[in-house]
């Protein structure tokens, strides 16, 4: 299994694993998210990606302080200054949640913030459950998965759809 806390297998993965690797790095965005636990979650880890996907970040963020939060990155310069930055508040299965939006070369990023640990949000959660189901049914589902993508079906759904599941968003995080 990949420990996927790390960002360490995608140096070791495909092409745009690699380039996911680099601008990560370049950027020191997981180091500077050091203090919020960040993941990388989403289907560039488990390469199910297309060409529109973003690198999904998720982060243990008290939205009680969120102003804190988003000081720090202000001054952790983990933004480039002259980036354009969504922020947004959400609510997300009944929890206080802030996501930013930005892109840093070719990926949108997107920071997505819970007061939870990151394995105990759903991000992280459907990850893990999708790369499990991936390495059980193999090559010709995994392109099965990335085809319904590429005609604009999201993550969840298109499992979904293969496994006939009822509501993949909660049942995913069952199996």
């Amino acid at each position: 299994m990949i420990d996927f806390t790390r960002i360490d297998y995608l140096k070791n993965g495909n092409e745009r694993q690699k380039r996911a690797y680099e601008v990560l790095t370049k950027y020191h965005i997981l180091e500077k998210l050091e203090p919020y636990s960040a993941v990388l979650a989403g289907t560039i880890p488990i390469e199910i990606d297309v060409e529109s996907s973003d690198l999904d970040i998720v982060c243990e963020v008290d939205l009680r302080f969120e102003e804190d939060f988003l000081k720090y990155l202000t001054l952790s310069n983990l933004i480039p200054f002259d980036t354009e930055v969504k922020v947004e508040n959400i609510t997300v299965n009944g929890e206080k949640s802030i996501v930013l939006n930005f892109m840093l070369e070719e990926f949108p990023i997107e920071i997505f913030g819970q007061n939870k640990p990151v394995t105990e949000q759903n991000a992280y959660r459907h990850m893990i459950a999708e790369y499990n189901i991936l390495q059980e049914k193999g090559e010709d589902f995994k392109q099965k998965i990335i085809d319904l993508k590429k005609q604009g079906i999201k993550t969840e759904p298109a499992f979904g759809m293969l496994m006939n599941l009822k509501n993949p968003y909660e049942d995913l995080l069952k199996l």
